[in-house]
């Protein structure tokens, strides 16, 4: 088996802590617990209007999540079909709704095993979801 290799990329937003965006050990991919943040530190999913009244939408969220996992995933080349497993945080129960709405545009029955949790908070008070995945992708090519 060969040396983990991690990697930051340098278009999505910086980790906030000194950990990788993800880390591969053999034939696995571990993406770090992964937000909506966007690369300039604001957040897909969240408007302010001009009175300061937050409007958070789990659905833009969780669909940001995703697609950035995605790109992380190409980036250690894999997709979202290598994903076998993942661990989803909510701050709220009564969003598990629109997140699972969001994820059958991406997921069905043949994709990765799936816990979800509740959380008290992640790391700003904007999110809404956090997901964290492991893919399975073959350094050989072979499945």
């Amino acid at each position: 088996m060969s040396e983990p290799q991690a990697a930051v990329l340098t278009e999505k937003a910086k980790p906030r802590g000194r950990f990788p965006h993800y880390k591969r050990a053999g034939d696995f991919i571990f993406v770090s617990g992964t937000s909506s943040r966007r690369p300039d530190n604001t957040f897909e999913g969240v408007e302010v209007d001009p009175m300061g009244v937050t409007n958070l939408d789990i659905r833009a969220q969780t669909r940001a999540v995703i697609k950035n996992i995605e790109d992380i995933l190409k980036h250690a080349g894999a997709t979202l079909a290598d994903v076998v497993d993942t661990q989803v945080f909510l701050v709220n129960m009564n969003d598990f709704g629109g997140y699972n709405e969001v994820w059958a545009e991406f997921f069905d029955y043949s994709g990765p095993a799936r816990t979800t949790v509740a959380v008290h908070q992640l790391p700003h008070p904007h999110l809404l979801i956090e997901i964290r995945a492991t893919a399975y992708k073959p350094l050989s090519g072979k499945e």
